[in-house]
């Protein structure tokens, strides 16, 4: 598992974000909190791009981001070279987001996962490793689309 992430949310995020960086850092974890930090209106994409940046710049590996659905975060995180974003709903895609697509970040929607399953999926993502011997190539071409 890893010793350090990030983690941001728009407003509609703050609470769930709040339950899983207290979550990790129970278990040790260092979290960059990149807010938001009150319930003041913010739009996701300003706090999608700056953890996106974080994570091409390699300060961290892995991150996550709340926002109402996770939709619109993991569209925003995708939009950066070499990230790769996956929006889980359940314990599955958070196993395979990892071991199978090599996902530096998830995302969740506050609006549709509750907090149990969130840190239940968190715990998932982390504990898993991406398998390269099975998905490297494919994920190759993945990083091959990059313009």
């Amino acid at each position: 598992m890893i010793n350090k992430l990030i983690i941001g949310s728009d407003h509609l995020g703050k609470d769930l974000k709040d339950s899983i960086k207290t979550h990790l850092e129970s278990k040790g974890i260092e979290v960059n909190d990149i807010g938001v930090k009150d319930s003041d209106q913010v739009d996701y994409p300003d706090i999608g791009k700056i953890l996106a940046e974080k994570i091409q710049k390699n300060d961290y590996e892995r991150g996550i981001l709340v926002c109402g659905t996770g939709a619109g975060m993991a569209i925003v995180a995708n939009k950066f070279s070499g990230i790769r974003a996956v929006c889980v709903n359940d314990a599955y895609t958070a196993e395979r987001s990892i071991a199978s697509n090599n996902a530096q970040i998830i995302t969740f929607g506050a609006l549709i996962t509750g907090v149990p399953n969130a840190l239940m999926y968190t715990d998932i993502w982390l504990k898993n490793n991406f398998q390269s011997e099975r998905s490297g190539k494919k994920v190759d071409k993945i990083n091959d689309l990059d313009s």
